[in-house]
């Protein structure tokens, strides 16, 4: 039997989730957490088979807390939920730690499905996240995002970046040097051929990496 925890700061979203898991008999117990931060505790508590990681959470990131988890807890197999399966999101949690992807679109007999083939110590990827991995292994497929060759740290750091977050900011909650985030920083401008945080920002928006507000 399987335990699960969901992490999603989204009420309504967790509840649908939930709903789901209570019509299986394989799920055993489900546990909520509405934060990254949140959901390290609970993890400590409550040792899940399977978690159910939205990418989305405020605070933390989806690679934050994907790594933090692993490291906590290596036995639990993390499943991220995402809107999209858009590059590099994809090998960079897997990269990460996770153990599956899953867009937001999936039915609830492929979450059950993922969530079985997880448990069971194997990987499980969406269909549209599958077909961006078997793309970035072909040479020139990382043209069609600039931000392919970026390292899951990396991708840590530019979407702090994006977020509005200064420096000596980043550091504190990344548990790094101001010098070693800035290292961050001007390596991902140069690998990115931007020139400043604002082109940082836009690339990112239009790219679909952040949403444009």
């Amino acid at each position: 039997m399987i335990q699960i925890l969901i992490i999603d700061d989204q009420e309504l979203v967790r509840t649908g989730l939930r709903h789901i898991f209570d019509q299986s008999h394989e799920v055993t117990k489900v546990t909520e957490a509405s934060s990254g931060e949140a959901a390290l505790r609970q993890c400590k508590k409550k040792c899940p088979d399977v978690i159910l990681l939205s990418i989305n959470l405020a605070g933390l990131t989806g690679f934050e807390v994907t790594r933090k988890l692993k490291r906590i807890y290596p036995k639990a197999g993390v499943i991220v939920l995402a809107a999209h399966a858009k590059p590099p999101y994809p090998a960079r949690l897997m990269d990460a730690g996770a153990s599956g992807y899953l867009t937001l679109d999936c039915d609830a007999e492929e979450l059950l499905q993922a969530v079985k083939t997880v448990a069971g110590g194997q990987l499980y990827i969406g269909s549209d996240a599958a077909k961006q991995l078997a793309l970035s292994m072909f040479s020139g497929s990382a043209s069609e995002s600039p931000f392919e060759d970026l390292s899951a740290r990396e991708m840590e750091v530019l979407l702090k970046i994006t977020d509005g977050r200064r420096v000596p900011d980043i550091a504190s909650l990344m548990c790094l040097s101001p010098k070693t985030v800035s290292t961050y920083k001007y390596r991902i401008l140069g690998k990115l051929g931007a020139r400043s945080e604002v082109e940082l920002v836009r690339m990112a928006m239009r790219y679909g990496l952040v949403e444009n507000t």
